[in-house]
């Protein structure tokens, strides 16, 4: 053999021992590290996407809410103002009263007012009418029962109390 052949055949296995070498400690233990990040890498994206899909759900549920309750929204965030209240409904009433009662709720979103009404009829109709128009105010009313009506010769006394929730983060002065 010559020397040239005997080079050749050593470069050869030291070549494939190089190859071998690399294969057995790098690219075969980084290959298993490969395929197991590539699985967590896969289960994160699932979940990812379940995640961005039930988002999307809440938040296409969320703006459907708020267009069917565009009302009620801007109702809670009108402050209470009670010469509005009491103008708006005094047609409803001879006498129409507003008393704010000093102890409040747990939560303090609820201003509690007792009201005391006159009318000139014979009926609680007017009483009907004016809850008609509380629900269909600018605020968010709940008129607590039970609703007092006093007969007085011609007229009728009602009394009555009710919540009044109002926002504390809305200023005190109402914008008309």
């Amino acid at each position: 053999m010559s020397r040239q052949t005997i080079v050749m055949i050593l470069l050869s296995l030291t070549l494939l021992l190089v190859v071998l070498l690399f294969s057995f400690l790098l690219l075969i233990p980084k290959g298993k590290e490969y395929r197991t990040l590539r699985l967590e890498s896969k289960k994160e994206m699932q979940s990812l996407e379940r995640a961005q899909r039930d988002y999307n759900q809440a938040r296409d549920r969320l703006e459907e809410l708020k267009g069917a309750n565009r009302h009620i929204i801007s109702a809670f965030r009108t402050p209470f103002n009670a010469e509005r209240f009491t103008k708006l409904n005094k047609k409803e009433f001879q006498d129409l009263y507003l008393t704010e009662v000093t102890a409040r709720s747990e939560d303090g979103m609820f201003k509690v007012y007792e009201v005391n009404a006159t009318s000139k009829i014979t009926s609680p109709q007017s009483f009907y009418h004016f809850l008609e128009s509380v629900n269909k105010s600018d605020w968010i009313i709940g008129v607590n029962f039970p609703v007092y009506f006093e007969r007085d010769g011609d007229k009728i006394r009602s009394s009555f109390t009710m919540k009044v929730h109002n926002n504390p983060k809305t200023g005190k002065k109402e914008k008309t």
